[in-house]
């Protein structure tokens, strides 16, 4: 058995200490906003928060998140008004869609070591989060532009 916190709910799961964290998210717990890409953890499409920082829940073991506070896309905001959320549909980041959980994910983390992030910045935060559509110009941009609300606003952090 094995208990954390995941969006802000308490949990406990009964299932091997090996189990990947994003197949209990997906299989035990019924949130399925996190997907499955590669299993290797570098594509990127499986990104959560663990404590506050990116982490590939295909590579990351149920039991390494023991009383962790687990946060999925489905709790960075639940109303979707996180402004890296607002900023990805502003600017119609997505086209499949199927890595922009991830891809959110990530961002969010970023804004939090880099609130006035530079190109280089999100190049080398965001490099191991793969879009197959290559929304990677638009991906900058949103970023930025959450990155300017998140600078004028104290109620996300």
């Amino acid at each position: 058995m094995t208990s954390f916190t995941i969006n802000g709910r308490a949990v406990t799961v009964d299932v091997e200490d090996d189990t990947p964290l994003l197949w209990v998210i997906r299989d035990e717990i019924g949130l399925t906003g996190t997907k499955f890409g590669c299993g290797i953890g570098m594509c990127g499409v499986c990104t959560v928060h663990v404590g506050g920082r990116a982490t590939r829940s295909c590579i990351t073991s149920v039991a390494a998140v023991a009383g962790a506070a687990v946060t999925t896309i489905e709790g960075l905001d639940p109303a979707g008004a996180h402004p890296v959320q607002q900023a990805w549909l502003a600017l119609q980041v997505p086209q499949c869609g199927y890595c922009q959980s991830g891809q959110i994910m990530q961002a969010a983390a970023l804004l939090k070591d880099f609130p006035k992030p530079t190109d280089q910045d999100i190049d080398a935060v965001m490099s191991g989060n793969l879009c197959r559509c290559m929304t990677y110009v638009r991906i900058r941009a949103a970023i930025k532009q959450a990155a300017s609300v998140l600078g004028s606003d104290a109620t996300h952090g």
